[in-house]
C-alpha cells in the first residue's frame, strides 16, 4: 500500500441482543461525530438488511491513517462499544483502496 492512498474503512459488528437498538444507534453517532470534529472524517453507519443486529461503519478517503486509526481506537475506547457487541464478537475491520 502507498503512504499516500486513500483508504475506505468497513467495520462491521453483531449487536448484543438485549441491548436497546436506539441506544446503541445514539453511542456510535455520538462516537462518529466526535470523529468527524476530529480528523475530518465523517462515518457512515449501516444495518444489514436481513439481520437488524449487524451493523456496519464505513470511513472513506483516510488519508492520515495512523492519525485516523489512533483516533478511532480512542474514541470506540470512550463511547464504550465494545458494551454493544454480542458476547463473544469483535469489531471486524477491513480496509480497501481504489484500484487504479
Amino acid at each position: 500500500m502507498t503512504s499516500n492512498a486513500a483508504l475506505n474503512l468497513y467495520i462491521y459488528y453483531r449487536l448484543r441482543a438485549d441491548l436497546d437498538a436506539d441506544i446503541a444507534h445514539a453511542s456510535v453517532r455520538e462516537m462518529q461525530a466526535v470523529l468527524e470534529q476530529t480528523t475530518g472524517i465523517a462515518g457512515r453507519l449501516l444495518q444489514r438488511a436481513d439481520d437488524a443486529s449487524t451493523w456496519m461503519e464505513i470511513y472513506e478517503g483516510v488519508t492520515e491513517h495512523t492519525a485516523f486509526m489512533h483516533a478511532l481506537e480512542s474514541e470506540t475506547a470512550a463511547h464504550q462499544l465494545a458494551d454493544l457487541l454480542d458476547s463473544g464478537s469483535v469489531r471486524h475491520l477491513e480496509c480497501f483502496m481504489e484500484k487504479r
